[in-house]
């Protein structure tokens, strides 16, 4: 089912023992587009510029209906991980170790999305970790949502808005779609989804995207419609005209 991360960003995070705090962030690959991480909000509990950082392998089933994402930790083995500096950048080398840490089988051991899974969950098994032999030395290209809401969207032909949310599949934390608020574009604009496989260049310097489909062709697609995610037959729309 679709999600808009706009409407689940503050959803709190629920440890074994005791809360962990309101989601404050999300930090997504720009390879496959996929939500790697949720950022939360620990001042209450956690002293010190530090950011925690909760892979999706760590939750289980999602209590939408209470705004709440049940996570597999308890708050103790969290404070234990990895420190992470509030600015500090988020290497290949430290996923490697927070993943050593918590005993998950690494999600960059194949071309997948999740590795062999079309999910994180899989990869909570410890088993699987046993082969986790060839560690890829590059860094890995993480982003915080937060920072790219906002960026301008350019369509093929012009500039068309800038991006104001993203829409989440539950099922795999893949970002499907980008909404586009194109009201400082067009008079009486609205908002629009987009595929982010048409996305063909993210510019982290002049923080704009540019998509392979001209103007036109954005807005005559279907309406933004948050009521209408509960029904499978609106993805299919959206997927057939892209």
């Amino acid at each position: 089912m679709l999600r808009s991360l706009n409407e689940i960003m503050r959803f709190q995070l629920q440890g074994i023992d005791t809360k962990i705090g309101l989601c404050k962030d999300f930090l997504f690959d720009d390879k496959l587009w996929v939500i790697r991480y949720i950022v939360p909000d620990t001042k209450k509990w956690l002293c010190g510029e530090r950011k925690i950082l909760i892979s999706t392998i760590s939750l289980q089933e999602p209590q939408w209906e209470q705004y709440k994402f049940p996570v597999d930790l308890t708050q103790q083995k969290i404070k234990n991980s990895p420190p992470l500096e509030e600015h500090q950048q988020i290497s290949h080398q430290y996923e490697t170790t927070l993943f050593q840490f918590y005993g998950y089988a690494y999600y960059w051991m194949n071309e997948g999305l999740w590795r062999t899974s079309p999910s994180p969950k899989p990869l909570v098994d410890t088993r699987l970790s046993k082969d986790n032999t060839q560690i890829k030395s590059e860094d890995w290209h993480l982003h915080s949502t937060n920072d790219v809401k906002k960026f301008e969207v350019y369509a093929k032909d012009q500039k068309i808005g800038h991006i104001e949310d993203f829409i989440l599949n539950d099922d795999n934390w893949t970002i499907s779609y980008i909404a586009i608020d194109t009201r400082n574009w067009a008079p009486g604009g609205r908002k629009v989804l987009i595929s982010h496989k048409c996305i063909e260049a993210v510019n982290w310097t002049d923080c704009s995207i540019t998509v392979n489909v001209n103007a036109e062709k954005i807005m005559e697609n279907p309406p933004f419609d948050l009521e209408r995610f509960i029904d499978p037959e609106y993805e299919n729309e959206l997927r057939k005209y892209y």
